[in-house]
């Protein structure tokens, strides 16, 4: 069973909450179901409940997946797959890690880990923000895009895997490189291959052959630093202060079409 409690705990969401506890186990050591676990939380909602805690969740996917109430979720553990796909308005805080594609095709609201995610994350978000305390793997912010107003923006801790900013059509992501070392790289290979709109911001050490096909680097503007500036405080208002603030190099498209004149024409 799945108690449900009115309590509160230590976090940035300073409401009182609904505690759903799922760390009860089945006769083989299973998790409660993910199905029951986000039944649970709507059903919550659906009563009016604004603040929710889940304590002990072991990935159970699809949380908050498509949620447009203006709700706040505490997470205690690690959530699974898809956290908050699809949500428009949701505030998300997990005390833990989170796995692939968190924040998948989100359009607003915001997800906090104090932990890593990982692969996938920000799988073409349309707005909102996801803030990572450590680090992420690959294909970050692959297909992120933005509309009028709509701008969506992932700021990670630590470092990323291959293939950040793959395909990107707009937004922001921005790399700290905390805690990595100066002769290494935060970021991996293929930075913003076909990206063809946003910008990423890397603090620390990038070289040139670890830009993607259809993307270069630049030096940060003032406008920039404004915008990694507002971004840092945010970041410090969760975790903590950063080590430094300076050293940051942008990747951008080179153009509007990243794969002309890299492509067959030969009919088939």
């Amino acid at each position: 069973m799945i108690s449900v409690s009115d309590n509160s705990v230590n976090s940035i969401l300073v409401e009182p909450k609904t505690i759903i506890d799922t760390a009860e186990r089945d006769r083989y050591g299973r998790p409660v179901d993910y199905k029951i676990v986000n039944n649970k939380i709507r059903r919550a909602v659906s009563d009016g409940v604004k603040s929710i805690s889940l304590t002990g969740i072991m990935g159970q996917r699809y949380i908050a997946a498509a949620m447009n109430e203006k709700v706040s979720i505490s997470i205690d553990g690690t959530p699974g797959n898809n956290l908050g796909a699809f949500m428009d308005g949701p505030l998300i805080e997990v005390f833990g890690n989170a796995q692939d594609m968190t924040g998948n095709t989100m359009s607003s609201g915001k997800i906090i880990v104090h932990g890593n995610a990982w692969d996938v994350t920000g799988l073409s978000m349309r707005g909102g923000k996801i803030f990572v305390k450590g680090s992420t793997g690959t294909r970050v912010g692959i297909h992120m895009k933005e509309f009028a107003q709509m701008s969506p923006q992932i700021v990670i801790g630590g470092r990323t895997g291959d293939y950040l900013g793959e395909y990107m059509a707009g937004g922001v992501i921005l790399v700290l490189g905390e805690n990595i070392p100066k002769q290494l790289s935060p970021v991996g290979l293929s930075i913003g291959s076909g990206i063809h709109g946003g910008r990423i911001f890397i603090r620390g050490k990038v070289e040139d052959h670890q830009i993607g096909v259809g993307a270069k680097l630049e030096t940060v503007n003032d406008d920039d630093l404004k915008l990694i500036n507002e971004l840092i405080d945010e970041y410090e208002s969760y975790f903590g202060q950063l080590s430094s603030e300076s050293g940051f190099v942008k990747v951008v498209p080179s153009s509007s079409r990243p794969f002309l004149g890299h492509f067959d024409p030969t009919q088939i």
